[in-house]
Parts: structure tokens; C-alpha cells; sequence
């Protein structure tokens, strides 16, 4: 009989269990949302066996991990619907339309009791009865998966949502006659060298004298040492035409995070026992020899040379395969807290401070051997620098597939037929932006399916297919990247909108307002077109909010829609929110700093080239008539206007516009901080940085300056 566990016992367990949940807590939302992608891709080709693989695969992690971690009722749930897909892998049942449906509300459970466990979230607990109730209606009889569990606990460990490697022996001795049968047994062999790393070695004892050798006959066999992440049955399936003729047998002797795979691996006459190769008297009889055991055993003819070969290829490969993993080890990505990536972050924020300082004092006192000490810290902490945000990178990829989902539900509450298709998932973007660019798509995309396709009867009456299509697309340009909402649905009504936009006094009723200028109405609060309220949309809620997401990551939104052939709706970000390369100038006392990868040139204005256009602020660039903007009198700056001045040529959705400033300073490398509660929402400006000397310079938000002035403009022309 067990004894109770003392109070320290009880104590350590706990903190032991607490920890286990903790480092787990990321990996389960992962694995949640591996099994929602791979039960979306099942749905397109119910029999594909990969795809069902995923989805148990998914399944006995979460169930394995949850039993580990103790999440006993996750561990429970999440076997019964093993049970399912144990019978839908092989055979007994298929994957249709409503047991997809049931898995993804079980897999929505699944989320909602780790929610109660990590963010105390509330979960109906009666809904898991239901939903297994209802699976097994549709699949009766789902036993436990026993044998597929054990070939997946060989590859599989808990808290790791990939299999892990596991090194097989085989030995596949075939019938004599397999030839004369039509299977050749070297392509059998080549087959297993697909799966993974692999030694062959050819036993030959079993080949007769010449005279009694049958020409059509095979009397080789061979041992095989397999190490793969494949399961048991992709092995079982290469013999599976002639494993009723012939012997094969396929045994487990090592595997990836096992307890013993840091020790020595087996001696040859273990390994020659455990394949029954060897009789255990007769290795006795061999260990006092001070000679080799391998050398022993085939000088007194207990074993062929060819056994003996066979085992040291075994033990060799098993050592290869351990020091792989060693090195792979420790190379391996390891997870960090969000928060020290955040401190890592603010203390390089910091060190591009202290290192301006530094190349600024340099330069002031003119010392020689401190300018190089500069230099060099500059070249490092931009290394640093780099390096840093790079970390912070994570493909878009994660959030594009959170919306096939959304997509798939939608379209079905509203009776139409939707696809969504990606491209550039692996484009990648700060995690902060990504985080904070959810919501927004998430709008867009439920914008384009209530509003933009139309239903499947609609689309076949105007000559398209039955099906719409969103497409979802991201790509670097220069240091933004560009994501793309596109459909092809009914495209933007410009004379219900421009209706809208008179009747809210947004737009005058003569007034002859470009498209590319009226789609940006659609972006005013509390702005629909909607001629009834949905549960998905039509309460003027929605764009807005977009547009002040966008604005917040310091991005722009440009829209585009041809009537009757659909919308796009383009969002231009900044690949990271911390530091950025920036362009110094000066107005007066204050200093100003552009975003680098808005600035395209600059060019000198002077007061004679101000007066020469009699008051239209246009300024001629090789030819080119450029707008500018005098940002003096749009800050109010003090001082007075030097003669002087320059103009930061900007390039914004295609478009050159100019701002004037008094001086040109430079370059300069930007730790982006964030205003005080007071001055957060300034428009125009998007946040702060230190300078070298100390003094505070404001970042423009350069899109959202020439929106500000052009709307200006056109009130000033109303009046």
C-alpha cells in the first residue's frame, strides 16, 4: 500500500504541476490551432490520411500533454474524440461535413477549458458530453485507440506538438520465391531510405551451394536500422504486399527525449542476444577472452561475420543519430517570456541612445581615439540592434490561418458559398503588429462577406461562379509591408455612398469628389451603407475602428473597388513599432523626425521660388510639380522663416508630397517612445525619441499629416 504524501511532497508535486501548465500554456493554443487548420484542409479532401494524421496527431498531444499536466477533464475529452478519428484513420468511418462541424466545436471546447485553466474564463461543461454524444452517433462503436496510441507514444512525447525521431531495427527476411511473385526486395529497401536515416546490412549465410541455387530464388535477408518521425504504420506499409509471405519484424531500440538516451548505447553481444542471434551460453564462453567479443564469436562459429557487422552498424548508427540530436539541441529554438523580449528590447532602445551620445560628444571635442571608440560601438549596436528586432519576427502566416475559420462560419450563417486563399504567410512582421493586427482584418474580412460577395444565386444571374473568393495577401516593400484584402464580389456602390456622405455632411451634393477620395469615406465613424442590421454588420461600427487601429501602428489604408468585380482594401504597416531608421530635421528649435522609408529626396525652396507660384504651394522637381506642406505654420512653430529652407520630399501611397523645414540634420537611428496620456492622440504625430543631447524630437505620422491638411482644405473650400 502506497504512503501518503507528506505535506513537502504534496508542496513540490504542485510546484511541479504548476510549472509543467506554465511552460505548456503557449504550445496548447499552437496545437489548438494546428487541429482547427488541419480539420479545415480534411474538409477539402476527407480522404486524405495526412490530414486525418494531423488531426490525431493533434489530438493525442493535447490528450498526452493534459494528462501530464493534469488537466485530467481536457485529457478525458480529448480521448474520446482520439476514439473517433482512431476509426475515421483507419477505415471504419469518414471524415463528412457534420463530424468536421462537431470537432471544431469540440476543438472550440477544448479552447474554452484551457481559457478556464489559464485566463479563468467560464466554459459550459455539460456542452462536452453533448458533443462526444453526438460524434458517437455518427461514429458508433469508437474503441480506444490502443495500437495507434502506442505507435504514436513511441514518436510522440507529451508537451511537444512534433514527433520526435524514434530508431527502429528491422529485419526482413523474404520469402525465397518473392521475385517469381513479382515484388523486387531492393525497392522495398529503397523505400524504407526514403523515410529517414538508414543503414542496410545483407545476411548471406542462408545462400546454398551453387548447385542448389534456383535462379528465380532470394536467399539474402537483411537487418535494417531505421531512424524516422514517421509512424509505425508508414514502416508497416512499405512491407505490407508481402509481410503474409515473409518475416518482418520491427522492434523500437531507441528513441528521441528518452530517460536512458544519454547513456552508452547496448554492447554487441546484447544486441546480438536481443536479435536471437546469439545464445547466451555461448557469449559466456567468449567473455573471458581478452580479445574482441565480435572477433571471438566469429572465431569460434556461434555467429557469422555478417551478424556481428550488422550489430556494429547498429551501435553505430544509434551513436550517430544521439550526437545529431545533441547538435540539433543545441541550435533549437527555446521560448521566451513576451515581457524579457519587451525589457531586451527597451535596453537596446536604450543603448541607441547612449551610443547617439556618445558619437555626438566625439564629434563636439574633435578626440581622435574616442571618434574610433564611436565608430565601433555605433557598427556593434546596430549589429545588436538588428539582431533584436529580428528576434521579434514571426511569420503572418499564424494569424492568415486563424481566418479560414471565420470564413468558413460566416459564409455558412449567411447561406454563401466562400473561399478564402492566402499568399505570403511566410512574410514576416513584428509580433507586436501582428498581435494588433487581428482585429482589424478580422473586420475587413467580415465586411467582405456580408457586403461585398454576394449570394450564390446573385453571382450564377450576372454571369460569375456560384463560389466567391477572398483573397488574403502579404509582401514586404521596403521597411513596410503590404497586406491585401481582395474580393470578388459586388464591388463599392460609389452613388450609395456619396448619398451617405451628403446626408451626414460629410460631402457636398454638387460637390465632384474623386473615387479613390470617396472610398476613404467609408473610414468616418458610424458610416454604413447597410440597408439592414445583421448580426455581422450594418450598425456603422467597423471601418473606423480599422482605420484608428491602423493609425495606431502608424499605417495607412488605401481602398480600391470596380463595380460589379469586388474590392481591395490594402494595409501598409511598418515592419516594427520599437526602433526605426529615421530622417532628423529642425524647425526653429524644435526637431522633427520622418520615417526613413517615406523619404525619397530632398530639395532647397527659396523665397524666391515661394513667391514665383503666387501663393500655390507647388514646387517644381526636375519638372514634376510636387505639393508641400509647411509644417512651421501647421505646428505654429515659433521664429522666424529662414531664407532658406528645405523640402522633405515624401512618397505615400504613390503620391509626392513635400514638407518644409527650416534645416536637414540627417539620419538618424529612432527609438520610438510613446507620448503621455495628455498628448497621445496629437494628430500627425505618432511618438517620440531622445536625442543624443538630450532633447525630445517628435516622430511624424506622415499619412496622417497630408490627410489632416487635405481635409482642411476641403472644409476651408465649403465655407
Amino acid at each position: 500500500m502506497d504512503e501518503p504524501l507528506s505535506r513537502q511532497d504534496e508542496y513540490t508535486r504542485d510546484q511541479i504541476v504548476k510549472e509543467l501548465r506554465t511552460t505548456f500554456k503557449e504550445e496548447a493554443y499552437e496545437l489548438l490551432a494546428e487541429l482547427e487548420s488541419a480539420l479545415l484542409e480534411l474538409e477539402k479532401t476527407p480522404d486524405d490520411s495526412e490530414q486525418i494524421g494531423r488531426v490525431f496527431r493533434a489530438l493525442h498531444t493535447i490528450k498526452g500533454s493534459g494528462g501530464t499536466c493534469e488537466f485530467h477533464d481536457i485529457s478525458a475529452f480529448t480521448h474520446e474524440l482520439e476514439s473517433i478519428f482512431d476509426k475515421i484513420r483507419n477505415g471504419k468511418a469518414s471524415a463528412t461535413r457534420k463530424i468536421i462541424d462537431l470537432t471544431l466545436l469540440a476543438r472550440d471546447q477544448i479552447r474554452a477549458l484551457f481559457d478556464q485553466y489559464y485566463q479563468n474564463g467560464s466554459v459550459d461543461e455539460a456542452k462536452s458530453s453533448e458533443i462526444i454524444a453526438s460524434l458517437k452517433e455518427l461514429v458508433p462503436d469508437a474503441k480506444t485507440p490502443a495500437q495507434a496510441t502506442t505507435a504514436l507514444d513511441s514518436a510522440t512525447s507529451p508537451g511537444n506538438g512534433a514527433r520526435r525521431s524514434v530508431t527502429y531495427r528491422i529485419r526482413f527476411w523474404p520469402n525465397p520465391q518473392v521475385l517469381v511473385q513479382g515484388t523486387d526486395p531492393l525497392k522495398l529497401l529503397a523505400e524504407l531510405r526514403t523515410l529517414g536515416a538508414c543503414k542496410v546490412v545483407a545476411q548471406t549465410e542462408a545462400i546454398p551451394y551453387l548447385g542448389d541455387i534456383d535462379p528465380h530464388g532470394c536467399y539474402t535477408y537483411w537487418d535494417i536500422i531505421l531512424t524516422t518521425n514517421r509512424e509505425l504504420n508508414a514502416i508497416e506499409d512499405v512491407f505490407i504486399f508481402v509481410k503474409d509471405t515473409s518475416y518482418v519484424k520491427i522492434s523500437v531500440i531507441d528513441r528521441e527525449g528518452h530517460i536512458d538516451s544519454e547513456a552508452a548505447y547496448k554492447k554487441l553481444g546484447e544486441i546480438l542476444l536481443e536479435r536471437g542471434d546469439l545464445a547466451t551460453e555461448d557469449l559466456e564462453k567468449v567473455l573471458h577472452s581478452q580479445k574482441k567479443v565480435g572477433e571471438m564469436l566469429v572465431e569460434t562459429g556461434f555467429v557469422s561475420p555478417e551478424k556481428v557487422q550488422s550489430a556494429l552498424v547498429e551501435q553505430q548508427h544509434v551513436r550517430e543519430m544521439r550526437e545529431q540530436r545533441k547538435s540539433a539541441d543545441a541550435v533549437t529554438s527555446i521560448r521566451v517570456a513576451t515581457d524579457r523580449l519587451d525589457s531586451l528590447v527597451n535596453l537596446v532602445g536604450e543603448l541607441v541612445t547612449v551610443q547617439a551620445r556618445l558619437s555626438q560628444t566625439a564629434l563636439s571635442i574633435q578626440h581622435v581615439e574616442l571618434s574610433s571608440i564611436a565608430e565601433e560601438v555605433e557598427r556593434l549596436t546596430d549589429s545588436l540592434r538588428d539582431t533584436t528586432m529580428n528576434i521579434r519576427m514571426l511569420p503572418i502566416g499564424t494569424t492568415f490561418s486563424k481566418f479560414k475559420r471565420l470564413v468558413r462560419d460566416l459564409s455558412t450563417e449567411l447561406g454563401k458559398e466562400i473561399e478564402l486563399t492566402t499568399d505570403g504567410a511566410e512574410t514576416e512582421l513584428d509580433k507586436t503588429v501582428i498581435e494588433r493586427l487581428s482585429d482589424p482584418l478580422v473586420h475587413i474580412i467580415r465586411n467582405s462577406i456580408d457586403h461585398g460577395i454576394e449570394d450564390p444565386e446573385t453571382r450564377a444571374a450576372t454571369g460569375k461562379t456560384r463560389s466567391g473568393t477572398i483573397h488574403l495577401s502579404a509582401v514586404h516593400s521596403g521597411g513596410h509591408v503590404l497586406i491585401r484584402v481582395e474580393d470578388d464580389g459586388a464591388g463599392l456602390d460609389a452613388a450609395a455612398i456619396r448619398r451617405k456622405a451628403v446626408e451626414k455632411g460629410l460631402l457636398q451634393k454638387d460637390s465632384d469628389l474623386a473615387e479613390n477620395k470617396l472610398w476613404e469615406l467609408i473610414l468616418e465613424p458610424g458610416f454604413s451603407t447597410a440597408k439592414a442590421v445583421t448580426g455581422v454588420s450594418g450598425r456603422g461600427v467597423g471601418m473606423d475602428v480599422v482605420k484608428r487601429a491602423i493609425d495606431a501602428l502608424r499605417g495607412s489604408i488605401a481602398i480600391s473597388s470596380t463595380k460589379g468585380r469586388g474590392t481591395s482594401i490594402t494595409l501598409k504597416l511598418p515592419l516594427t513599432l520599437a526602433i526605426i531608421d529615421g530622417f532628423l530635421t529642425q524647425i526653429g528649435e524644435e526637431h522633427f523626425i520622418f520615417p526613413m522609408s517615406l523619404v525619397e529626396e530632398c530639395v532647397e525652396l527659396t523665397r524666391e521660388d515661394s513667391q514665383s507660384t503666387h501663393g500655390r504651394r507647388l514646387a517644381n522637381v526636375r519638372g514634376e510639380l510636387v505639393p508641400y506642406i509647411r509644417l512651421r505654420e501647421h505646428f505654429q512653430a515659433g521664429g522666424e522663416r529662414p531664407d532658406f529652407e528645405h523640402i522633405v520630399i515624401t512618397n505615400v501611397d504613390n503620391r509626392r508630397v513635400g514638407m518644409v523645414v527650416d534645416t536637414v540634420v540627417g539620419e538618424h537611428q529612432t527609438v520610438i517612445k510613446s507620448l503621455g496620456q495628455f498628448y497621445r492622440n496629437v494628430d500627425g504625430i505618432s511618438g517620440a525619441t531622445i536625442l543624443g543631447n538630450g532633447t525630445v524630437a517628435l516622430i511624424l505620422n506622415v499619412p496622417k499629416l497630408i490627410w489632416l491638411v487635405e481635409r482642411q482644405e476641403m472644409q476651408a473650400t465649403r465655407v
